[in-house]
């Protein structure tokens, strides 16, 4: 009896394989989502568009590590934060170091803008980045454990008129992206000072509730009373429409900063709503807070938000420093795009595919397909050695508008041939002037009308 071959000795361990011994069919984890060929066009489109008015205002591309050390964000965020107590995902590394995957980029931007001596630099240094955060959080519809940001920063100036920049950068972007009934949300929660003053009350109007309130609240009570306002749970909702607003509390200078802001906008007609409950969730924020939100029923809520952070850098161990930014979440953008019907189309496939039938094709058919990429006409080869009929099935397709058809023959005469996929037309040229007979139309529709 012969001895079975390698091949068919696999094939036996495979039919022998006890079910239990099957690979496991892995899935993308929890909170995590692959971004997939068909949605890159509206995040590539997002981001485009975010960059391009970002540069405008005088705004440079930075990029920072994914890894920091876990402090930065603990003394940066802040201890009492969701993010720093629940989410952020820490880890111990072979050297013994204590990491984080970055949770939110401005902590990073900042140490970056430390370490590297920008203070030195021409104030305020303006930044902007895409980023890739995580947190460990409950996952749901544009609300991610991995997600993307693009993140925009200005350091090193106090002014409210930089504020009101920021604010129109982003606003801007949402009106470019042509999302319709864009709503600012806007409010100041002060500085220091201010905010101790008002505190003592804020904690006077939750006191009696405080018992039927969550959990997360009744620890924030003393902890970090400001981020009761920032609760979304039903149970402690209600509570925040008769809490005492910070701004009725605001010492003259920040009232003044505020009306100033408040000015700038107006003057750049950019309508906002004030929200006295609006405090955003990281211990940083002063003055300025600000949302971006869109009209759309069901959407998620905030596309874009931010606010100023003049307290942040110092805590960092670096000297006095104000600072401003935002966040835009690109997968929360991108659903609601969607959501408009406003995400652009994906980008086609390749123009031309060549056909290569018989011995001896495939190559000079690889040649002449990196010679029009080249000349910068999207080409490829219908692969797999297939016979014409499923290699024009393929084309057909494929969404190309043009086949380049490369036999035997075709080959030894030092011809090809040219068809329409519009109309099936098709004709001879030369295989050297191939390329020059495609570059030099603008739109292969073209290609019909003088073949007709």
């Amino acid at each position: 009896m012969r001895p079975a071959t390698p091949v068919q000795t696999d094939v036996i361990r495979r039919i022998d394989r006890c079910p239990c011994e099957r690979p496991p069919v892995f899935k993308a984890p929890r909170g995590t989502h692959d971004v997939l060929p068909g949605n890159f066009a509206v995040r590539a489109h997002i981001l485009e568009t975010a960059a391009r008015i970002a540069h405008l205002a005088g705004y440079r591309d930075i990029e920072t590590p994914l890894i920091e050390d876990a402090n930065l964000f603990s003394r940066g965020v802040g201890d009492g934060t969701d993010i720093v107590e629940k989410e952020m995902y820490v880890f111990e590394d072979r050297g013994g170091d204590r990491l984080a995957l970055r949770p939110e980029p401005t902590a990073s931007i900042c140490r970056a803008y430390l370490e590297h001596g920008m203070g030195n630099e021409p104030q305020p240094v303006k930044l902007c980045c895409y980023v890739q955060n995580f947190r460990y959080e409950r996952p749901q519809a544009g609300r991610y454990r991995q997600f993307s940001q693009f993140d925009l920063e200005a350091i090193g100036s106090f002014d409210p008129a930089l504020d009101a920049e920021v604010i129109e950068i982003g606003w801007r972007i949402g009106e470019e992206l042509g999302l319709t009934g864009l709503t600012l949300l806007l409010n100041s929660i002060g500085d220091t000072e201010d905010r101790q003053a008002y505190v003592p009350e804020l904690r006077a109007h939750f006191q009696p509730h405080l018992a039927t309130m969550c959990a997360d609240c009744q620890a924030r009570f003393d902890r970090a009373p400001m981020r009761l306002l920032d609760c979304k749970k039903d149970s402690c909702r209600p509570l925040q429409d008769g809490a005492p607003h910070i701004t009725d509390h605001l010492h003259p200078d920040s009232a003044d900063y505020y009306a100033a802001l408040k000015g700038h906008l107006t003057a750049l007609q950019i309508p906002f709503q004030e929200r006295p409950t609006l405090v955003r969730g990281l211990d940083y924020y002063t003055h300025t807070v600000f949302e971006i939100v869109p009209a759309q029923a069901g959407s998620q809520v905030t596309v874009l938000a931010g606010g100023r952070y003049d307290g942040l850098i110092e805590q960092l161990g670096g000297s006095p420093t104000p600072g401003i930014g935002f966040g835009m979440g690109v997968e929360r953008m991108a659903l609601n795009l969607t959501e408009q019907e406003l995400a652009p189309e994906p980008p086609p496939g390749p123009s031309v595919l060549i056909i290569t039938l018989g011995e001896g094709t495939s190559q000079p058919g690889g040649k002449l397909a990196a010679d029009l990429r080249r000349a910068g006409i999207g080409a490829t080869l219908a692969f797999g050695g297939r016979s014409m009929k499923a290699q024009m099935r393929h084309a057909n397709r494929s969404g190309a508008r043009v086949a380049v058809i490369l036999g035997e023959r075709e080959l030894a005469e030092g011809r090809a041939e040219i068809r329409d996929l519009a109309v099936s037309d098709q004709r001879t040229v030369a295989l050297d002037a191939v390329v020059a007979e495609l570059a030099g139309l603008a739109d292969y529709t073209e290609l019909s009308e003088e073949s007709s």
